[in-house]
């Protein structure tokens, strides 16, 4: 059945590549992002099913315009994508308010604006899916990259809870967690802090260095990854978590490890803390 899909952040990434494969097997999408001169040729190819909003995620009145938008020309809403963010890296101590503020207002609180207004629609449709793109940064934590981290986890919990809410509306969840994609993430989808302190460079300054080193070269191939994307979302059970490629596995086997550890060597003292 051909689906309706509202995707924000397609001006390029994964954004991008979910709005053409969904486009090309037919489905009606509505492509947002702030720039609509990036997705031109993307409505250009697909005029009978394809619609452009522009739309910034930290603006509520591009959120509701954009919803309305989809409403009014396909009357339903079957998947929402959050996919707009950006990322940031830098020693805790090193960034500044006006640096890491921001990300979390496009990371985190545009992400719940957008779901926020697109959940009335959706549970009109009936059977719905909600994709929030976090990240296997949103898995684990790692020095240079706490502020991504942060936005990520934050991400995690919501959509975990999120899950909970809209299961009884035929409405599922997938929290998306793609390891390194070749996409524009780590080139202009990437800020860095300004402020530079060598007590940081054997620890947090590695991120640094991985960005410096990596964009443009990373294994994963993004269109791979909307594959599996694209199959999760279809599924009749689809997972809510849904790490996607090696590295992020590998960070998921990890994080699993370090907590059974901690917890396994600290049981018998921490569980013992109720009244006698």
């Amino acid at each position: 059945m051909k689906k309706t899909w509202l995707i924000t952040g397609c001006s390029s990434g994964f954004g991008r590549h979910l709005a053409q494969e969904a486009a090309a097997r037919g489905d009606e999408v509505v492509a947002t992002a702030r720039n609509l001169d990036t997705l031109r040729d993307l409505a250009q190819r697909y005029p009978n099913t394809v619609r452009l909003a522009s739309l910034d995620v930290t603006r509520p009145e591009t959120i509701r315009a954009a919803i309305a938008m989809t409403e009014e020309t396909f009357g339903k809403l079957n998947v929402l994508v959050n996919n707009a963010g950006h990322g940031f890296m830098g020693a805790i101590e090193e960034a500044t308010s006006d640096e890491y503020r921001p990300l979390f207002e496009v990371n985190v609180f545009g992400l719940i604006e957008v779901t926020r207004a697109a959940l009335p629609l959706m549970r009109r449709t009936k059977g719905g899916r909600i994709v929030n793109l976090s990240s296997g940064a949103g898995i684990l934590g790692t020095g240079g990259r706490g502020y991504y981290n942060a936005t990520k986890f934050a991400v995690e919990g919501l959509s975990e809870a999120l899950a909970q809410e809209v299961a009884p509306m035929d409405i599922r969840v997938l929290i998306v967690e793609p390891g390194p994609f070749r996409t524009e993430f780590l080139g202009r989808s990437i800020a860095v802090a300004r402020q530079k302190l060598e007590a940081y460079a054997a620890s947090g300054g590695a991120a640094r260095i991985y960005r410096e080193s990596n964009d443009g070269r990373q294994l994963g191939d993004p269109s791979k990854a909307v594959a599996v994307m694209i199959r999760a979302i279809d599924a009749d059970d689809p997972p809510l978590h849904l790490p996607i490629g090696p590295h992020a596995h590998s960070q998921a086997e990890r994080k699993l490890e370090m907590f059974r550890r901690d917890i396994d060597a600290w049981r018998e003292m921490s569980i013992a803390t109720d009244f006698d």
